[in-house]
């Protein structure tokens, strides 16, 4: 929504509380949920992304590729993040790290964590692999897998647990995406009780 200059209202809502006023938006119970001022509730974020990208065309704006292999290929790296990437990284460190806290639900299992940070190395070296020709992830222009990639590595980031000097490549594109609204925006938010390191904002860490 930054990236196509939207005025929006972001709300936190901490989904394990199981409000039922949150269910009644997304049965889930599950965020993100997008809300339009028509009532109109979109729920989950790859649908979201899809909704924006069909609701509000704009011919210099537009971030799911510009041809049919292109779109697949987005498709594929955006599943590939928010699924295995997810799956494999995400969930093994940014749960036991900071949800089991918030959620109170028991201390973090270090073999987790430390399988969470064995496995993101090759996961750098395929950003690697994919930008070594060029700037973004599909191409020369960004998309939604670079959105997409790029949240997964800033919540990483925030705990100081992205060891960039793995992969040049990995982290002159994730430089290049610090510049952008959709992430600019994101690399100021803070998390009660965690505090980000040093070089998490700077463009140039």
């Amino acid at each position: 929504m930054r990236e196509k200059e939207l005025e929006f209202e972001a709300v936190q809502e901490n989904a394990w509380e199981r409000r039922p006023e949150f269910f009644a938006l997304n049965p889930a119970g599950e965020v993100p949920v997008l809300l339009e001022p028509d009532g109109t509730v979109i729920s989950g974020g790859y649908a979201i992304m899809e909704y924006l990208e069909e609701a509000y065309r704009d011919n210099n704006k537009r971030y799911i590729g510009s041809s049919i292999s292109e779109r697949a290929e987005v498709r594929r790296i955006i599943d590939w993040f928010d699924r295995k990437f997810d799956a494999e990284v995400t969930q093994l460190i940014l749960f036991e790290k900071v949800f089991k806290r918030l959620m109170r639900c028991g201390e973090p299992q270090s073999d987790a964590i430390r399988a969470g940070k064995k496995n993101i190395l090759s996961h750098l070296d395929y950003i690697g692999f994919l930008t070594a020709e060029s700037h973004y992830l599909v191409g020369e222009a960004m998309t939604l897998a670079d959105i997409a990639a790029s949240a997964h590595l800033s919540a990483l980031d925030y705990l100081g647990d992205v060891p960039w000097e793995h992969n040049a490549n990995a982290k002159e594109w994730y430089a290049l995406m610090k510049s952008r609204p959709s992430i600019r925006a994101v690399l100021i938010d803070r998390v009660p009780s965690f505090r980000p390191p040093k070089h998490y904002e700077d463009p140039d860490f």
